[in-house]
């Protein structure tokens, strides 16, 4: 059968270009795959929440990042109750603390992809219990200055993780135009304009691929959602569907 994606219960065609994408994404994978057991090899891991030798997070900590899974669908009481227009849809798996926040700080700023894959089932879980619709998972891209510090996209593991779970396919049609300020340093205002006109489509994705689909977006952390609001805008424009986001976790 001619390369393509399931959406919406009909198949979409990839164009050459497109597969030829897909064909260097798996490459990828595959040689961050490497790059993840030569590390285990090289250096055991220590988990993030309470330091035992063994694995990035370990057997008890990794409910910390399931603190959700079984609550309903919306936002608590006590937390802010609008959701970032465009978004259909916005879920999270657990609060930014503790080993949450332990483990996606190790995650972003020292390297330790391996915590990716926990990261994701996490999301895979929450987004099988919870979300509504759905077609695809699309990443929240970080800049290319920051993944090629880290030599990886946090987001972009986690959503593959995310995808063995929930059953939706990845795809990667967003890209970041411009290096953005870290959001935390900035208020809410701050932060809309901080990622205002900060992503794009890439050529190679076409609107005709997104025409239609359900967009999931997916990211590791989310404060006022400014950042996937961005991202939504950006989806619709190019003729998407919907838009609904997941997070690992969301700060209050």
């Amino acid at each position: 059968m001619a390369g393509g994606w399931p959406v919406g219960g009909r198949w979409v065609s990839a164009a050459p270009h497109d597969r030829s994408m897909d064909l260097l994404d798996g490459l990828g994978r595959g040689v961050g795959e490497l790059a993840a057991r030569a590390l285990d090899l090289a250096l055991p891991a220590l988990c993030a929440g309470c330091g035992r030798e063994g694995e990035a997070l370990c057997r008890e900590c990794r409910p910390a990042l399931d603190a959700r899974l079984r609550q309903p669908a919306g936002v608590p009481v006590g937390l802010p109750g609008d959701i970032p227009s465009p978004l259909a849809q916005l879920e999270w798996c657990s609060s930014f603390t503790g080993v949450t926040r332990r483990a996606l700080h190790r995650l972003k700023y020292a390297g330790d992809r391996r915590l990716a894959a926990p990261a994701g089932r996490a999301v895979g879980r929450r987004w099988r219990r919870a979300g509504v619709g759905g077609d695809v998972l699309v990443p929240v891209p970080a800049s290319p200055d920051r993944v090629r510090d880290r030599g990886y996209d946090q987001a972009e593991l986690i959503a593959r993780a995310a995808s063995g779970i929930c059953g939706l396919p990845v795809w990667t049609p967003l890209v970041r135009t411009r290096t953005t300020i870290a959001q935390f340093d900035l208020d809410r205002r701050e932060r809309a304009g901080n990622v205002a006109g900060a992503f794009a489509v890439r050529a190679a994705s076409g609107g005709a691929r997104l025409a239609g689909a359900w967009i999931v977006l997916v990211d590791d952390v989310m404060t006022t959602g400014a950042t996937l609001a961005a991202c939504g805008r950006v989806l619709l424009e190019e003729g998407a569907l919907a838009v609904s986001a997941i997070t690992v976790a969301r700060e209050r």
